[in-house]
């Protein structure tokens, strides 16, 4: 059993130029800035990388470039690979172990769904022969790809069929079954949360890896957090989460991708526009998000407090 991934990764942007180019130059400041968050890993070419709003190979050259950043320091660096065509995720989970990324993660294909669990078992499968000696981690965000289906079934039955299949990157508004996906095997498997919003609920679920579009701006805010779910500090807990809440509630009212990228101008990487068909906040935005910045209190959770 492969070493478990703990602490929080964040779910990186894809950098880019003013014209929409990707930005590799970006990604070595932005791995410095996160290592000095105290951010445990990244998570390359997901959701919050707009993974499907890039080619294939500008998806290997971006994580080309942060398995070569990483290579020697703590950072963990997961790869998405995930894709409707089998042949080019498979083509980039061979190339992310050649890289020397820590693990690879894939969601569903979602334009042609499977509708069975031993259908997406086969995809992952496939996947994981690609990358025969790298953890592999199923992607589980039915609110984006629309496919719904048991994932204490797709453990229990991945566990005989996949080798390397290590857990779940958890995006699923279902707690009752995140709670029997912790318990499945005896807890053999590495569950990764994704809501930031509700952090605090899965460490006391018994959660301890969490991957996270926040994490990239407010890790110090999550680290206070943690420290007082580990303390058993109620109020604390209850008024940073809140704190948590109200600022991803503001970025959704705004578009939440193309806000996170200006949030992440405003604290010194510039991580450029979005792709199409996301659009970047117009001027007016811009000044709607500067306004609830200040009245968050933002700066106050770029602080890092020694725990």
């Amino acid at each position: 059993m492969s070493e478990r991934l703990t602490g929080l990764i964040a779910a990186v942007p894809t950098p880019t130029t003013a014209s929409g180019e990707v930005a590799l130059d970006v990604i070595e400041p932005l791995a410095r800035q996160l290592t000095e968050d105290g951010v445990s890993g990244v998570f390359v070419g997901g959701t919050s990388g707009e993974c499907h709003s890039f080619s294939c190979q500008e998806r290997m050259d971006v994580a080309a470039r942060w398995t070569d950043v990483a290579r020697g320091t703590a950072l963990k660096v997961v790869v998405h690979v995930g894709a409707n065509a089998l042949p080019e995720a498979e083509a980039m989970a061979t190339h992310a172990e050649q890289t020397g990324a820590d693990a690879i993660a894939s969601m569903s294909p979602f334009f042609f769904k499977p509708q069975q669990v031993d259908a997406l078992l086969s995809v992952l499968q496939a996947i994981g022969q690609a990358a025969a000696s790298t953890p592999l981690y199923y992607y589980d965000i039915p609110s984006m790809t629309g496919v719904h289906l048991p994932m204490v079934e797709l453990l229990q039955q991945g566990r005989q069929q996949i080798p390397t299949l290590r857990g779940l990157k958890y995006t699923n508004a279902d707690f009752l079954q995140l709670q029997r996906c912790l318990q499945v095997e005896d807890g053999y498997f590495d569950i990764l949360f994704g809501h930031d919003a509700v952090l605090a609920g899965g460490w006391t679920y018994g959660i301890r890896g969490a991957i996270g579009t926040t994490y990239n701006f407010m890790a110090p805010l999550y680290h206070r957090l943690l420290a007082a779910v580990d303390r058993q500090d109620e109020v604390a807990v209850q008024s940073l989460q809140h704190a948590s809440c109200d600022i991803i509630a503001d970025l959704f009212e705004l578009g939440f991708l193309p806000a996170v990228r200006s949030v992440m101008t405003r604290i010194g990487i510039d991580v450029g526009p979005p792709r199409l068909p996301l659009l970047p906040l117009s001027a007016a935005q811009e000044q709607q998000l500067e306004e609830m910045l200040e009245r968050r209190n933002f700066q106050q959770w770029r602080e890092r407090a020694s725990l």
